[in-house]
């Protein structure tokens, strides 16, 4: 019996696009290779995943039968957040148009794991 442990980060300020591109590096890793994988990126969403991610290690370490190095990462996903502001401002278009300005937000989810939770408490039987 594995034990999952989550964690999220709402209305993150930033497009889903780009928050989706550091989710999939991570996906399957173990919780340490994730983190130093997310420490070295360059991209700007990289401390934000970073952070969810040592949030939902942190929840998985409030239970006494979790060792962190046995952490995997078993799901990861960005949803869509709704637009900042509602989309009340503008921007000139083409023709005298106004064009509105999107500013995207996003969800950001991240679910670990402990593989070896079941097989030790079934050698404790």
């Amino acid at each position: 019996m594995t034990r999952e442990f989550k964690a999220c980060h709402r209305y993150a300020r930033m497009g889903p696009r780009k928050a989706r591109k550091l989710v999939d590096l991570i996906r399957g890793r173990t919780a340490n290779q994730a983190l130093d994988d997310l420490r070295h990126d360059k991209h700007r969403a990289a401390g934000w995943v970073r952070k969810v991610l040592e949030s939902a290690i942190a929840n998985a370490l409030q239970d006494p039968g979790v060792r962190a190095n046995r952490l995997v990462v078993s799901a990861c996903y960005v949803h869509n957040g709704p637009l900042l502001l509602g989309r009340l401002r503008w921007r000139p278009g083409p023709r005298g148009r106004a064009m509105p300005i999107r500013k995207r937000t996003c969800h950001i989810h991240v679910h670990v794991a402990d593989q070896g939770a079941g097989s030790a408490s079934a050698a404790k039987e």
